[in-house]
């Protein structure tokens, strides 16, 4: 195997690993505050740049992305209500799980177990 091979799978393995770190940061982020979709993209954006397969994928998620949020915006109150309520208990839950309010619970001693992950024992 010649240097620029070796080179151009470095490359490669780099981009993919950064790629699908942000990628995944991304899907984690997506229901809290914050610009999760944007990491997303990012994320696809970055491995578009070795992997095909990524840029289609990249294309057709802006392109769902974009559906998502005029099928939104076209929906009265209560459906944009009901959504939001949802994506909220979404993180909530995903909080309490990765146990968030047990690490509050125990800085601030407040001795409330109920708030400790079920996973954390």
């Amino acid at each position: 195997m010649n240097e620029k091979t070796k080179l151009r799978r470095v490359r490669r393995f780099a981009v993919g690993l950064g790629g699908g770190t942000v990628l995944v940061v991304g899907v984690i982020a997506i229901p809290y505050p914050g610009p999760g979709w944007l990491i997303v993209f990012a994320g696809l954006a970055i491995l578009a740049r070795e992997f095909p397969w990524a840029a289609r994928l990249l294309k057709f998620a802006r392109g769902r992305y974009d559906a998502w949020n005029a099928w939104i915006h076209r929906q009265n109150m209560l459906v944009r209500s009901a959504t939001f309520i949802l994506t909220g208990l979404i993180v909530i839950l995903t909080l309490w799980l990765i146990n968030g309010y047990g690490i509050l619970n125990a800085w601030l001693q407040l001795h409330a177990d109920w708030l400790n992950s079920p996973f954390i024992r």
